[in-house]
């Protein structure tokens, strides 16, 4: 056999391996990147609405990343009101700069922790990676989803099964903890208790000339609500970028703080 036939005989197996990789990976694209939201719909995104602060500019993440998705969430129009799961506006209207496009049902299940693994599992229904989705109950004991990916109202279903019996305390034991200072998008500040609280890190921005970072809180609370990004209540112009804290230092939020060691990281 030639060399030029050689070539081409090795150019149609790798084009064939290809063509079977594509195949195997079709379901996993079938499914939209934000399968509650429609694609069709005009909206802003998160990075569109929010801009870094003055002379930062956002980190470069990998496209397809837990990152690169949250940064893309949908956001509801300017000066939307945070609701509750009964739709009745929140009583203080005056804690955050966007809400984003996302059901909270019609129970008061999807809290704060609750958003957070809401957030999660979406990601890993939309990025074919089902068989990551779980999470523990308050004894310890996984829960998995098992369910078909394709049927999105059975998921959501046992998202909310998920929300009655796990929470800040079950999630909390089931993250890795992080230090400030190697903190990522997707990270969480929580505090596990009855109650407890947790807050989703939804993007990093760094200052090149200084290395200094900026991040930004989404979060939900209780009873449920609309996730909503955060203000910096230490900022007087009602920005919502946070400094990195020191690893002795707390995390202030408008409704509440974070003692120092409280940033966790999934660890799937």
């Amino acid at each position: 056999m030639s060399r030029k036939a050689r070539l081409a005989k090795t150019a149609l197996s790798v084009t064939a391996i290809a063509a079977q990789i594509c195949a195997f990976c079709a379901p996993a694209t079938a499914i939209p990147r934000y399968p509650w939201h429609s694609e069709t719909a005009v909206t802003a995104t998160l990075a569109d609405r929010i801009q870094p602060p003055s002379a930062f500019q956002r980190i470069p993440v990998e496209p397809g990343s837990f990152a690169a998705w949250l940064r893309g969430l949908p956001v509801k129009p300017p000066q939307s009101l945070v609701r509750l799961y009964d739709g009745r506006p929140k009583w203080n209207q005056q804690l955050h700069v966007a809400v984003i496009e996302i059901d909270t049902g019609i129970q008061d299940l999807q809290q704060c922790a609750d958003a957070v693994m809401r957030l999660r599992a979406e990601y890993l229904l939309a990025s074919g990676r089902t068989r990551d989705i779980g999470f523990n109950d308050s004894k310890g004991k996984p829960q998995p989803f098992k369910g078909d990916p394709k049927d999105y109202a059975g998921f959501r279903r046992y998202m909310d099964k998920v929300f009655s019996f796990a929470g800040s305390y079950s999630l909390e034991h089931e993250m890795r903890p992080v230090l400030p200072s190697e903190m990522q998008i997707g990270d969480v500040f929580i505090k596990g208790g009855f109650p407890g609280h947790a807050v989703l890190i939804v993007d990093l921005a760094l200052n090149p000339a200084n290395g200094e970072k900026r991040f930004l809180l989404l979060q939900s609370y209780m009873p449920a609500q609309d996730m909503h990004i955060l203000k910096n209540p230490k900022m007087p112009d009602g920005s919502p970028w946070y400094p990195v804290p020191g690893e002795k230092e707390q995390l202030v939020t408008p409704e509440w703080t974070f003692p120092p060691g409280a940033l966790r990281r999934f660890k799937n």
